[in-house]
């Protein structure tokens, strides 16, 4: 009889103490859940927390909705205190605060998002001093090439400059006719020809500068 007491007594002692947390928290919990937030605290086990939240479900003391196989507990809503206006306003009050810090943390991410990509796509320290080497040996590499055309001997005069300009010139526009005429010339013997350009310029033995990557200087 002692024995059935104090299961009786257990169960009870769970119930409230369900009731208590699931009114204090006012948010949905599986047994599950309930059962790993409680049992630490109050030593409960989990068959007690599930059929306690069945027995206060039963009695219409909270409530019960189904998912699939799982069940979640909530507070009945029509049980709890109603708030007054002051609290509705202090609570507003409070909903508008933490919306404004929400607002201010979710700026300050994006800017150190912004700032993290930044740094990611930047040089690394060590990477930097390799490249000021390296700059360094191209500044030495290029001062000495430039010492030694200073110091040469050899240098070409403006006058000698202009003379092989002129004298490509000259070779350019030779090119171009003769170029010219070869084109005439050919176009003329290919419209009596039987067979195709490719073939005729085969026989002959022509080769084209197009073959041999050739380009003809733009005129100046």
């Amino acid at each position: 009889m002692s024995k059935g007491r104090d299961g009786a007594g257990a169960g009870g002692g769970a119930a409230a103490v369900l009731l208590r947390y699931l009114r204090e928290q006012n948010r949905p919990y599986s047994a599950q859940d309930a059962f790993s937030n409680l049992q630490r605290e109050h030593g409960l086990g989990k068959a007690a927390v599930v059929k306690a939240l069945e027995q206060l479900a039963q009695q219409g003391r909270i409530r019960e909705k189904a998912y699939g196989k799982q069940k979640i507990y909530f507070a009945d809503q029509e049980q709890l205190p109603a708030a007054s206006d002051a609290e509705l306003r202090g609570l507003d009050a409070q909903i508008a605060a933490l919306s404004g810090q929400v607002q201010e943390l979710q700026q300050s991410c994006r800017q150190m998002e912004a700032e993290l990509k930044d740094l990611s796509s930047s040089m690394t320290t060590p990477e930097v001093a390799k490249e000021i080497k390296e700059l360094k040996k191209d500044c030495e590499s290029y001062a000495e090439k430039l010492e030694r055309m200073k110091s040469a001997t050899n240098h070409v005069t403006p006058e000698e400059k202009e003379k092989v300009c002129s004298e490509q010139k000259l070779y350019c526009r030779e090119w171009r006719r003769r170029k010219r005429m070869a084109t005439e010339l050919l176009d003329a013997i290919l419209e009596g020809y039987p067979k195709s350009k490719k073939q005729f310029f085969e026989e002959v033995g022509i080769e084209t500068d197009e073959e041999h990557n050739v380009v003809l200087p733009a005129a100046v």
